[in-house]
């Protein structure tokens, strides 16, 4: 509670005009013809991909049909835009900036024998401009009336015109939420953490914690399973990357990738930095993640630091969360409702999922990220020194999450996205000037 130092005098919040959209201005007409695109990726992935296609379809005037899921070979979850986020609501939502459609009308669908693949797909490289769409892809809409771009994947740059950027901040901010069957439940669940926090007056923190079979796999780093864990990623790596770690050439040091910071935290490291940075064990934790990997070696020693530790699984019945398996991006929607509403977030591996979360979360609470996420080179170093003493290291832990607390506020650089930084696209400043018999709000 007492983690972060916000300036009290000055703070962010949505902009008014950006939910224009929910009032009742008359809805777009017109149109230069039909985007479909097909986000692949996972959860987050698949959010920059319908974000970025609502500021294209506006950019062009076309008319966007709810987009495709790739069926992705890492994520395997075959679930539908409906099954994860509120269709309805979205294209109700953005009615007055973007038209948009749940499928193609029936005379395109002829002019194409019923064949989506018949229509042309265009070859977008990825972080194109805005000239770029205007230049390549709308002389083709115009004259087919109807066309693809897959993947989808990063392909708007992050520095485009405000009103461009202003569909990107409605779409992801405002328009874009959860289903209501994974509203239901993560709702269920977030107030199940705040119940469990009654210590802490309701507040608890959230870590994602990416230490999963396939993160570990990837990461090539190396922990303490000697020659059975290196069988298990092996085996891991070959089943989701066919090849790619054994490519001629390729040489894999796992101690320059630990000394580098790009090695997953263990849940035993990110115990100890928590503790560190002063969380105590009376603490309410919600841990975010998939399958951790030898979870019944690796979770034991942060469960005993934290026994007030929570896992979706924990967190809700069995009952509750069978409709949500085998749909990694439904699981993981869960998570990421009940990290949103947590007084302190911690990333430990970096990925989409904390990016977002970053942004939704600044974009909800002034401003502020309230998000610990610490120097993994630096932590490397001070982990592998044999003669460190507890209280050398808790004090570099207080500095790191004081560095935390700085950068909180962060505005986006030209080079940066909005969906982790919404601050000055998205949100506008707000400044308290205290006078001696009233308050005054100033919003420039």
């Amino acid at each position: 509670m007492t983690t972060w130092h916000i300036k009290s005098n000055q703070s962010w919040k949505p902009c008014a005009n950006r939910s224009t959209s929910l009032t009742g201005l008359s809805e777009v007409s017109g149109s230069n013809g039909f985007l479909i695109i097909e986000a692949n990726g996972g959860l987050n992935q698949q959010r920059i991909s319908i974000c970025d296609a609502v500021a294209v379809a506006g950019l062009l005037n076309a008319t966007l049909v709810i987009p495709m899921f790739h069926l992705n070979s890492v994520w395997r979850d075959s679930s539908k835009f409906g099954d994860i986020f509120d269709e309805e609501f979205f294209i109700y939502a953005l009615r007055n900036n973007v038209k948009i459609i749940r499928e193609l009308p029936e005379e395109i669908l002829e002019r194409f024998d019923h064949n989506i693949s018949n229509i042309v797909n265009l070859r977008v490289k990825a972080w194109s401009s805005p000239k770029h769409y205007l230049q390549k892809v709308l002389p083709k809409l115009l004259e087919l009336r109807a066309v693809r771009i897959a993947p989808f994947s990063n392909r708007l740059a992050h520095a485009v015109p405000s009103n461009i950027q202003d569909l990107r901040c409605l779409a992801n901010y405002e328009a874009l939420r959860f289903s209501r069957s994974i509203r239901l439940l993560a709702e269920r669940m977030v107030d199940r953490m705040v119940k469990n926090s009654s210590i802490s007056g309701g507040k608890y923190i959230s870590v994602h914690l990416r230490f999963e079979e396939d993160m570990v796999a990837f990461s090539c780093c190396t922990y303490d399973g000697g020659d059975e864990e290196k069988r298990e990623m092996d085996i891991a790596r070959e089943r989701s990357w066919r090849g790619k770690f054994k490519k001629h050439g390729r040489i894999i040091r796992p101690g320059v990738i630990r000394m580098d910071g790009k090695c997953p935290l263990t849940p035993l490291e990110v115990g100890i930095m928590l503790r560190a940075m002063g969380f105590d064990n009376t603490t309410s934790v919600y841990v975010a993640a998939g399958r951790i990997y030898r979870a019944g070696k690796y979770m034991a020693p942060l469960r005993q630091m934290f026994p007030l530790l929570e896992t979706k699984e924990t967190l809700a019945t069995e009952l509750e969360l069978a409709p949500f398996q085998g749909h990694s991006s439904r699981l993981a929607a869960l998570d990421y409702t009940v990290c949103l509403h947590s007084e302190v977030f911690v990333t430990t591996q970096g990925g989409n999922f904390p990016h977002f979360l970053m942004g939704h979360r600044r974009y909800f609470y002034g401003g502020h990220a309230k998000t610990i996420k610490p120097d993994k080179r630096k932590l490397a170093l001070l982990f592998d020194s044999p003669h460190i003493r507890w209280e050398n290291f808790k004090r570099q832990m207080q500095e790191m999450l004081h560095h935390s607390d700085l950068k909180g506020s962060e505005l986006r650089k030209h080079s940066s996205s909005l969906y982790t930084f919404p601050m000055p696209d998205c949100m506008c400043k707000q400044v308290e000037a205290r006078k001696a018999d009233s308050n005054v709000t100033v919003v420039s």
